[in-house]
C-alpha cells in the first residue's frame, strides 16, 4: 500500500449525501428536472442578496488586483477581520476582538482547524445525536474519539443526563450546532444555560478547561425564536461561522473563527488554531470574499422563502400521516420513517422520484432528513408523489 489506508477509504467512500445528489442528476438527464424531486442536498436555492452582485463589482472595478486577488494576513485581511469584530459586537452586545478572529474557508475548515488546535492524544470530543456526519470525519482525524450522546426523539433537544455521564476526565471539548443538521431544531436560551451549568461543574470536578465548539452557519435561519449567543453563558467558547447559508454563498467557502476572550489563556488557544490552519494549509481564506464579506456583513437571503418552504411541506406531510420534528431553523425536516429501516424507506420513495436522506447518516436510526432548500415549486409539486408514498404505508388519516 503506497497511500494512506484511512484517506483511501475516506476517499472511496462518498458521504450518502453526495451519493444520493448524484443519483439524482442522473436521474434528471434521463426523465427531466422537473420529474425529480430532490431533497437531499443542503445548498441554498434563495438568491443571495442583490448587494452581493453590486458589491462584488465594484470591489472588482475599484481595488487593485493585487490586493483583491493577493494574499491577505494568514488569519484574514485586518479590516476585515475589525468588521466581523464590530458586528459581533454590536450585534450579541458581547466583547469581541478582531485579534481572536480567524477568517476561514468556511465552516468545515473552521471546525477542522479548532480541532487539530484542541486535541491532545486520547481526548475526547462529545456530540449530540442525529450530527452533520462530517463531525465524524473531522473529529476523528484530529485524533480525538467521538463520544455520541443521543438527543430526547420527543423534541431531539439534548439528554443531559445522558450529557453529564458521558462527560469525563478525558473530554476536551463538545460541538453545539444549533440550529441543527439534520432535525432543524433549536436551543433555547434554557437549553443554553443548562448546558453551561453541567460543563462549569465537570470542569471544576476535572480541574481543566472543556470547550463549546458552537457551530453556527444556519444561525440567522430561524423563523419562529430568538437564539442565545453561547459565549454570554459559557466562557470557554469558540464559535465557528459560515455565511454558506446566510448569504447563500455555500460554493465560496467563506466564515470565520471566534474565540471568546473569556475563554481560559484566549491567546495560546487562538495561537493553537492559527498553527492548526497552517498545518492544514488553511492560512488566507479567499481574499475576494473576504472582503465581500466586509461589505455585505449583517445582510440576509430573503428567509421568508425557507419559512414558507417548511410551513408548506412540514403541513402538507402531516396531513398525510407523517410524523416530523417541527422544525424552528434551519432548512431541514426530519420525518419519521414508517420503516424500521429508514433507507429501505428512502429506496422505496425512489419509485415516484423522490430523494432523501437516511437518518443513519447522521449517527441516529429511523428517520429521514428533507432539505428545503429547494424551489417552492418543486414542494408543490411533489406533494402528490408524497401521497403515494403515504398511501403505501397505509399513513392517511
Amino acid at each position: 500500500m503506497t497511500v494512506s489506508k484511512k484517506m483511501l477509504e475516506l476517499g472511496k467512500q462518498s458521504s450518502v449525501i453526495r451519493e444520493i445528489f448524484e443519483y439524482g442528476l442522473k436521474r434528471k438527464a434521463e426523465i427531466g428536472t422537473e420529474n425529480v424531486f430532490d431533497f437531499s442536498l443542503g445548498n441554498p436555492s434563495v438568491p443571495a442578496p442583490p448587494q452581493i452582485n453590486a458589491s462584488l463589482k465594484k470591489l472588482i472595478d475599484s481595488v487593485p488586483a493585487e490586493k483583491l486577488q493577493g494574499y491577505t494576513s494568514a488569519p484574514g485581511d485586518q479590516t476585515v477581520r475589525d468588521a466581523v469584530a464590530d458586528y459581533i459586537k454590536k450585534t450579541f452586545n458581547f466583547a469581541a476582538t478582531s485579534e481572536l478572529i480567524y477568517m476561514t474557508c468556511g465552516a468545515a475548515a473552521g471546525l477542522a482547524a479548532c480541532l487539530n488546535g484542541l486535541i491532545a492524544q486520547d481526548d475526547e470530543v462529545v456530540v449530540f445525536a442525529p450530527f452533520f456526519p462530517e463531525y465524524r470525519v473531522f473529529v476523528e482525524h484530529s485524533g480525538a474519539k467521538l463520544i455520541v450522546v443521543p438527543c430526547k426523539e420527543d423534541n431531539f433537544q439534548p439528554d443531559f443526563v445522558s450529557l453529564e455521564q458521558a462527560i469525563t476526565a478525558k473530554t476536551k471539548a463538545i460541538i453545539v450546532n444549533s440550529p441543527n443538521n439534520p432535525t432543524g431544531t433549536c436551543y433555547r436560551e434554557d437549553t443554553i444555560q443548562k448546558l453551561a451549568e453541567i460543563m462549569k461543574q465537570k470542569q471544576k470536578e476535572f480541574q481543566k478547561p472543556i470547550y463549546i465548539l458552537s457551530d453556527g452557519p444556519y444561525r440567522e435561519l430561524v423563523y419562529d425564536i430568538e437564539l442565545p449567543y453561547v459565549p454570554h453563558y459559557y466562557d470557554n467558547t469558540i464559535i465557528i461561522y459560515s455565511y454558506s447559508k446566510s448569504l447563500s454563498l455555500a460554493g465560496a467557502r467563506i466564515g470565520y473563527i471566534f474565540v471568546s476572550p473569556l475563554a481560559e489563556n484566549a491567546n495560546d488557544l487562538f495561537a493553537a488554531i492559527c498553527g492548526a490552519g497552517r498545518a492544514l494549509g488553511y492560512v488566507c481564506a479567499p481574499s475576494l470574499f473576504q472582503f465581500l464579506i466586509k461589505e455585505c456583513i449583517g445582510l440576509t437571503v430573503d428567509l421568508s422563502i425557507y419559512k414558507n418552504n417548511r410551513d408548506l411541506l412540514y403541513n402538507g406531510l402531516t396531513d398525510l400521516g407523517f410524523t416530523a420534528v417541527y422544525p424552528s431553523g434551519a432548512f431541514y425536516l426530519f420525518v419519521k420513517s414508517p420503516l424500521q429501516d429508514a433507507k429501505e424507506f428512502c429506496e422505496h420513495a425512489k419509485k415516484y422520484e423522490l430523494l432523501f436522506v437516511p437518518s443513519d447518516s447522521f449517527g441516529y436510526t429511523g428517520f429521514v432528513r428533507i432539505a428545503y432548500c429547494v424551489s417552492t415549486e418543486q414542494i408543490v409539486n411533489s406533494l402528490p408523489a408524497f401521497e403515494q408514498l403515504a398511501i403505501d404505508f397505509n399513513l392517511l388519516p
